[in-house]
């Protein structure tokens, strides 16, 4: 454990750091189960407005720094992939 009060401040500010960022990633990732589950019962329309809403909840995460912004924009582009072709009929390959 740290001795000196600069490394201990610094290990207090790395737990609440760290408590924030589990937060803001867990909550992207129920987020984009939650849309994965459902893109199939949703129609075009719905499933569009709930993809607006989930790219907003990844650009946030991008903001807050959970996410790098190209990560972020791979995940995007998968996640539009995969609602055209659930929409389509065909079955996406899993994302990963």
């Amino acid at each position: 454990m740290a001795n000196h009060p600069s490394a201990l401040k610094a290990h207090r500010q790395s737990i609440q750091r760290r408590t924030r960022n589990r937060a803001n990633r867990g909550a992207l990732r129920t987020a984009l189960k939650s849309f994965s589950h459902s893109t199939a019962d949703m129609t075009t329309e719905v499933a569009a407005g709930a993809l607006s809403g989930l790219y907003s909840k990844v650009d946030q995460a991008v903001r807050k720094g959970v996410l790098h912004k190209n990560a972020a924009a791979r995940r995007k582009s998968r996640l539009t992939r995969r609602l055209n072709a659930a929409h389509a009929g065909t079955v996406p390959a899993p994302e990963q």
